[in-house]
């Protein structure tokens, strides 16, 4: 049960305002308007008539998820919104979600541009190679210069 200012208490079922449900969450008001926005599949509060927002206790648990996530466990929001479209908010609040749960054998294309890097640059024959080059390129310029020379003159 949450205790409100007033001193009552309100039922885990209950519908709650937007400030309850930031003071509940120990956010500001701005933030959960602001993941209203960014999660519109996993928080659907309620709007009255005169345009207060009720958050139901899946939209209660979903902003608890994104909580824990963000504020947490330190991911984006692109991240969190990931992990929740793949294993659920159940699995964020019950702790078995896990992150980076996608094929272990999947290498993003940066983590694949790193490696082919680092595997250049460590070669043992790197470092002759690129004088090698270094020479070649220093004696074209040489021509190139000599040429211009000729046309000048």
């Amino acid at each position: 049960m949450t205790v409100l200012r007033s001193g009552t208490r309100k039922s885990p079922t209950a519908f709650r305002s937007i400030g309850e449900a930031a003071g509940d969450l120990g956010l500001e008001t701005h933030v959960v308007r602001y993941w209203e926005t960014r999660f519109p599949k996993e928080i659907r509060p309620l709007k009255r008539d005169d345009g207060r927002r009720m958050f139901r206790p899946q939209d209660m648990n979903a902003l608890r998820a994104i909580r824990i996530l963000v504020h947490e466990r330190g991911m984006t929001l692109k991240g969190a919104k990931t992990i929740l479209a793949e294993q659920g908010v159940d699995a964020v609040l019950g702790g078995t979600a896990t992150l980076g749960a996608g094929p272990r054998d999947m290498i993003s294309p940066a983590r694949e541009l790193q490696a082919t890097v680092a595997r250049a640059f460590a070669a043992p024959d790197c470092t002759t190679r690129l004088e090698d080059a270094l020479r070649e390129l220093a004696d074209i310029k040489q021509r190139i210069d000599a040429v211009r020379a000729r046309r000048i003159a």
